[in-house]
């Protein structure tokens, strides 16, 4: 029976979060790769609204949302789980910031924000242009949304059409997410992350047989359950080229397209 992952040290009153793989939780040892990947976008991305009003659409745990609102006017976190919604409303209390739950389908008024967030969710929606479509309407005059997603190639065996995540109905290449991104914007520049710092370099000691000499030294374990909880958002680094390397893709696009009745 697969262990049950359940936050450690929330703060008094804050029901603590189970790891389902729905959505990424922090203090959660284990899953700390998979938090600070994150959090090193949402960090990206909070630093270019300083003072701007925001949306975080599917804002799961909150803890992307507390990261926008270090810096912006006010920041919204749209969430449709009852169970998660709560806990973010607890966990981060900020005079800027407020938790609503609804669905990203729908969530919003027009023309309310100057930024709208998605990360790592558009592969979970049924009509993800659809929702793109919704996003473009909630944007201000010269307004921006981020929308990340991970890349089919490296997240997914060689030659399959997904990955195992049983979440995800879509995985994207590059080129899939450029083009989907331009359904509903009329401007797309798409980013890549990648590793950086040490996991760049533990990248390279695997090419050179790192997991070998674990193994048969018998310290799997004793490495990993270090080595995973070191990691930190600077670990991780945004670029525009080699996108078919990349972990995630950022699309940040702007300029709604025309609607044409």
């Amino acid at each position: 029976m697969a262990e049950t992952y359940i936050q450690r040290d929330q703060p008094a009153g804050v029901p603590p979060l189970a790891l389902t793989g729905e959505r990424t939780l922090p203090d959660v040892p284990a899953e700390n790769y998979w938090y600070r990947r994150h959090l090193a976008v949402y960090e990206w991305i909070g630093a270019r609204l300083i003072g701007k009003r925001v949306v975080d659409m599917a804002c799961g745990e909150g803890y992307g949302s507390e990261v926008l609102a270090r810096g912006a006017e006010s920041v919204l976190g749209v969430e449709a789980n009852p169970e998660a919604f709560e806990h973010a409303r607890l966990r981060y209390p900020r005079q800027n910031l407020r938790f609503e739950r609804g669905l990203v389908e729908t969530h919003g008024g027009e023309g309310s924000f100057d930024a709208v967030v998605f990360l790592q969710t558009i592969e979970h929606v049924h009509d993800p242009a659809a929702v793109l479509r919704h996003f473009a309407t909630l944007l201000a005059p010269d307004g921006v949304v981020y929308v990340s997603t991970p890349n089919l190639l490296t997240i997914a065996p060689p030659g399959t059409a997904k990955s195992s995540n049983p979440w995800h109905l879509k995985e994207y290449r590059a080129h899939e997410f450029d083009a989907l991104c331009r359904t509903a914007f009329g401007q797309v520049e798409l980013l890549g992350l990648f590793h950086a710092r040490r996991l760049r370099a533990h990248e390279l000691a695997l090419r050179l047989g790192w997991d070998a000499v674990h193994a048969r030294l018998g310290l799997t374990k004793p490495f990993y359950d270090r080595f995973t909880p070191s990691i930190t958002a600077s670990d991780f680094a945004l670029r525009a080229y080699g996108l078919d390397r990349a972990l995630d893709f950022l699309a940040v696009c702007e300029a709604p397209r025309p609607h044409h009745p």
